[in-house]
């Protein structure tokens, strides 16, 4: 077996500085927020020492929507656990897509996007998980489009 290069040259104490578990009940909502939707934490600097990823959850209540943000320099996949999500992006709003239980949706980073519960009678239940420790929302005055366009992503690997 050879030695790991990346490895620290002390030995870690792995009970403390190894695996974390944050329990549900844990998650931190003093986070960054955007109105329309609630934020929790569960891993980041902060609560676990976590450098280069934020991952929490997101609620959007029934019949809402966010208002238009972006996340600045970092990378977002939302993860839909329930409900239906319509996304919608650009600079004036004017694409949108949807996805439902078991999709995940990419927001690339500076992406001015705007989340909508699509149900009138559910809430609109996520993960979410960032490329940074720091969760970054910024938010944007945008006047929408009245109709955007639907966009059907096609798989450049797999385009059947």
């Amino acid at each position: 077996m050879t030695a790991d290069t990346h490895a620290p040259s002390a030995s870690p104490d792995w009970k403390l500085d190894g695996v974390r578990v944050v329990a549900a009940n844990q998650l931190d909502a003093n986070t960054a927020q955007t109105p329309g939707m609630d934020r929790k934490a569960a891993i980041n600097f902060a609560r676990v020492g976590a450098q280069k990823l934020w991952a929490g959850t997101v609620h959007i209540h029934a019949n809402a929507k966010t208002g238009a943000h972006h996340h600045g320099p970092l990378e977002s996949v939302i993860y839909v656990v329930k409900g239906r999500a319509r996304m919608r992006w650009g600079n004036a709003l004017e694409f949108t897509a949807e996805a439902g239980p078991g999709d995940f949706i990419y927001v690339p980073p500076f992406v001015p996007h705007q989340e909508i519960n699509a149900s009138a009678t559910e809430v609109l239940e996520c993960v979410l998980c960032r490329s940074d420790g720091e969760a970054v929302a910024v938010n944007l005055d945008i006047e929408p489009v009245e109709k955007p366009e639907a966009v059907r992503w096609v798989d450049p690997t797999h385009p059947a």
